[in-house]
């Protein structure tokens, strides 16, 4: 049996009736009215990323689930899905897509780059599911000099950890895979692989990969994240939007949110089912299940929340500033969680905090 933990209960809550007629449109008028009396959503279409991924559980379920269809209504929900955060940040600022599941320190990444003006964190997703997996003969920290480590891509989130880490263990590393430890960023799928074929020594991952890397590449967990932070606790998913989008559509957005709780507490309603519906997903967007050893794993290192815990961000720019990966700057107004709230509130939930770095009053 799949134990799932949860960070936050959350009552699931009924369909959000549409707020703020009038709002900008593409292909409809918020004035308008549908056959049931509400009103027309500000636009027709939600581009959604997210990543094929354990730590995307609450993405994978809505789809599988149709719960973004149910919530989304008249909107039609598209999806893209990306390998690691910087690439879905850039098409985000591309315009490509509205709204992504992304990881805590490429959604920074955007902020500052953009002086604010990109993208805001509404919600959170998960939390835990990475870790550091290395090669049977590596006992300790002691015994990496000189070997060679992946992580998803440049600058994401579990990049940013392995440097932090390596960094406190008194090694050196660079941006272009020099230093004491050799970082080579990588996608995942290529990672096992190459693990599998003794040509890096190990990987820092979210899971489905730690397992994969455990079960099906023979290596052993040398630095589980959780334990780097107090109680276990860090953000390894949130959903992001476009600033723009979330100013133009804010009814739509606020159904997205809708969609992102109810997935989160369908999660956490249905134990036995979590391995099923996210493998159907999962097999859908890559062609290939999990075992049910593997995806067991995963799950049991992961918990799933619309907490974003904002209270660890700014740990996560001092790191990203420390490895190189991203510029300083200010990271105050990144959350906007007043519509997240809002939906809490009603369901006579505890609401959840910006702690200082955005707005959070419903």
């Amino acid at each position: 049996m799949n134990r799932i933990r949860t960070a936050t209960t959350i009552t699931t809550l009924g369909l959000v009736a549409l707020m703020m007629a009038g709002c900008a449109s593409g292909a409809s008028s918020a004035s308008e009215a549908t056959s049931t009396g509400a009103a027309a959503p500000s636009v027709d279409e939600l581009r959604l990323g997210y990543f094929a991924n354990v730590t995307h559980a609450p993405a994978l379920v809505g789809l599988q689930e149709g719960i973004f269809e149910k919530d989304l209504g008249d909107v039609k929900v598209s999806t893209q899905v990306f390998n690691a955060g910087p690439a879905a940040i850039e098409a985000l600022t591309a315009g490509a897509i509205d709204a992504t599941y992304i990881g805590p320190n490429p959604s920074i990444n955007t902020f500052i780059q953009s002086a604010g003006k990109s993208a805001r964190v509404i919600s959170g997703a998960a939390t835990g599911g990475a870790a550091l997996v290395v090669a049977d003969d590596i006992k300790s920290a002691d015994d990496l000099k000189g070997t060679t480590l992946a992580s998803p891509q440049l600058g994401n989130t579990q990049d940013v950890a392995l440097r932090t880490w390596l960094a406190d263990e008194g090694y050196k590393t660079d941006t272009s895979g020099g230093g004491d430890v050799h970082i080579t960023p990588t996608e995942n799928a290529q990672t096992l692989t190459l693990f599998q074929q003794g040509a890096i020594q190990g990987a820092w991952v979210p899971e489905p990969w730690v397992s994969r890397l455990v079960i099906d590449g023979g290596g052993h967990v040398l630095q589980d994240e959780a334990d780097l932070w107090p109680d276990g606790e860090f953000p390894t998913t949130v959903l992001l939007v476009r600033a723009e989008f979330l100013k133009d559509h804010p009814d739509v957005v606020k159904n997205l949110l809708q969609a992102n709780v109810d997935s989160v507490q369908w999660i956490a309603d249905n134990p036995d089912q979590v391995a099923d519906v996210v493998n159907a997903q999962l097999t859908a967007d890559t062609g290939k299940a999990l075992s049910d050893e593997v995806i067991d794993r995963a799950l049991e290192h992961v918990s799933f929340s619309v907490d974003p815990h904002a209270d660890t961000f700014q740990t996560l720019v001092e790191n990203g500033l420390a490895a190189g990966t991203q510029k300083d700057g200010s990271i105050k107004g990144l959350f906007d969680l007043r519509l997240l709230n809002g939906i809490l509130k009603d369901a006579g939930q505890d609401t959840v905090s910006a702690a200082g770095l955005g707005e959070d009053k419903p």
